[in-house]
């Protein structure tokens, strides 16, 4: 029976991922585009890492460079200007899984545990409306994995009763490394990974009773 669910915030509940591209490019528009484009292609494949980490290994893997933390910090909140200006509009909902969670805050315990960074989450939460129907919403620095252990001991969730519902492989370890429930969304790639896959959120709707 599951009672508690956990979100991934870009791919499953807002289409982001356009808009995340344009703004590590626009951060990186000084520099080579062909490491750019590399990692972008490392974005892509690790949704669910958080832009300082991304931001981190375009330094250290691709510039073969290292990076202050306040360097750091200065991209990622210029990164984080222009996705509040961009991801505020609505039309990058994506309209089934806000569906479910309008009709379904009742039943279930919801919340976010993203990569995103976690005021500006919040921030876009509170401009999409969708604030009020969840329990709680997290997101980085903290690594996605922490995020999930912290709120399943704070909550003292019962780990047969709660899911991660997510488009990645980083969403994908997190819920293996808490020993809850995994469900694919919103990347056919993630069929290739044991355990659970919905294409609609019909198979949650009929486990309410």
């Amino acid at each position: 029976m599951i009672k508690n669910i956990l979100f991934d915030f870009d791919g499953v509940i807002i289409d982001s991922m356009p808009v995340r591209e344009y703004g590590f490019r626009k951060i990186f528009q000084n520099f080579d585009t062909k490491l750019v484009d590399k990692l972008i292609n490392y974005h892509e494949l690790n949704g669910g890492l958080s832009r300082f980490v991304k931001i981190k290994y375009f330094y250290n893997e691709l510039l073969n460079k290292n990076i202050e933390e306040e360097l750091i910090l200065q991209y990622a909140n210029e990164f984080s200007h222009i996705m509040k200006d961009e991801l505020i509009n609505k039309k990058y909902l994506i309209h089934q899984t806000v569906e479910f969670i309008i009709n379904h805050t009742q039943n279930y315990n919801l919340h976010i545990v993203s990569g995103s960074e976690q005021n500006e989450l919040r921030y876009l939460c509170k401009e999409l409306e969708l604030s009020q129907y969840f329990d709680s919403i997290h997101g980085s620095p903290t690594h996605k994995n922490i995020l999930v252990k912290k709120l399943l001991k704070k909550l003292n969730y019962d780990i047969e009763e709660t899911i991660l519902i997510g488009d990645s492989i980083n969403d994908y370890e997190a819920a293996m490394v808490n020993n809850i429930d995994f469900y694919g969304y919103n990347n056919t790639k993630l069929l290739t990974l044991p355990g659970n896959y919905l294409v609609d959120f019909k198979p949650l709707i009929t486990n309410i009773v």
